[in-house]
């Protein structure tokens, strides 16, 4: 079964909603080789349809143009892009389709696909709320930048019950980011003060 993975650069008040301002200031080759092995894990890129008219916008013309990121943006281009969006589109760049019908049914199909390797999702933060509620979220890996954004939109907005998660790895970068990767995992057995108050700080 293929596995589905988040990729989120992140502040340290949970915006993901990226600023350039606040971005591209902790961006070092620590960061683009985590972004790399992300890449590196799927050959299928979800994506909703503010993320896709970003890329659109710019990766091709960086393809063309030739620079020290044509490779990656190349990467881009090869790679089968499925696109969530509820309004029809015109794709303008190559090996992009419109995800048809219910979001939630197609990734069960990706992620049952024998034929696809792992589905990346980069950004598109609609998406990653649909399929964190779903439960088809297998990895959440967060860039966590050391600021703290206090606008745009936070990837975990509110709702009715927690989602709890375990640690698979964590790395700090010398720029302060914090790179974690998370997995869903089941909530800890209950628990009230009376049942910790022997671990609570004794005093002197």
């Amino acid at each position: 079964m293929a596995k589905v993975i988040s990729t989120l650069f992140i502040s340290a008040d949970g915006v993901a909603e990226i600023d350039p301002d606040w971005h591209f200031p902790y961006f070092d080759e620590n960061m683009g080789r985590a972004v790399t092995e992300d890449y590196d894990t799927s050959d299928v890129l979800l994506i909703g349809r503010e993320t896709y008219d970003s890329f659109a916008g710019a990766w091709p013309e960086r393809e063309a143009a030739g620079g020290e990121d044509a490779p990656f943006a190349k990467q881009l281009g090869d790679t089968r892009k499925v696109v969530a969006s509820r309004q029809p589109l015109a794709f303008t760049w190559r090996n992009s389709e419109l995800i048809e019908g219910d979001l939630v049914d197609a990734v069960a199909a990706l992620k049952a696909d024998p034929g696809i390797k792992g589905v990346l999702i980069p950004g598109s933060i609609s998406v990653v709320q649909q399929l964190l509620a779903a439960g088809l979220v297998d990895e959440l890996r967060l860039l966590v930048h050391p600021v703290a954004a206090r606008k745009g939109r936070k990837l975990f907005d509110d709702g009715d019950a927690a989602l709890h998660l375990k640690v698979v790895a964590t790395e700090a970068f010398p720029t302060g980011v914090i790179r974690v990767i998370y997995a869903p995992a089941e909530a800890p057995a209950a628990a009230g003060y009376d049942d910790i108050k022997d671990q609570a700080p004794k005093g002197q």
